[in-house]
């Protein structure tokens, strides 16, 4: 199953927060990671500034090992769409035309 964790979420998990083993559940084999180029910037942006490079280096190779997309003009209005059809907030949420189960808006995780 694609799954796509955004910013907020690996910045979580890298830093070991309190739901950091919550979005470690999508690393394992069952879960394919998306990884839009926005995200990576976003990760190595805040954990260089708080953290230090080498850090970030290393967190930055772990996403890279996720299927890193980029974030093309139409993938951004098919991401903005598909935010105001679902009532969801600013952080680009993507979903495939896969039939998902019913979860509350306050997944930690979207779908792709």
């Amino acid at each position: 199953m694609k799954v796509l964790l955004d910013s907020s979420r690996w910045i979580e998990f890298f830093t070991s927060g309190s739901l950091a083993d919550r979005y470690a559940t999508y690393l394992g084999p069952r879960y394919q990671l998306i990884t839009p180029t926005i995200v990576l910037y976003e990760v190595y942006k805040k954990i260089k500034q708080e953290r230090g490079e080498e850090t970030a280096l290393l967190f930055a190779g772990r996403l890279n090992k996720t299927q890193v997309i980029q974030l093309t003009v139409s993938i951004a209005y098919l991401a903005a769409d598909v935010s105001l059809r679902h009532g969801l907030g600013w952080r680009m949420r993507l979903f495939t035309r896969q039939p998902r189960t019913r979860e509350p808006r306050s997944s930690q995780a979207t779908r792709i």
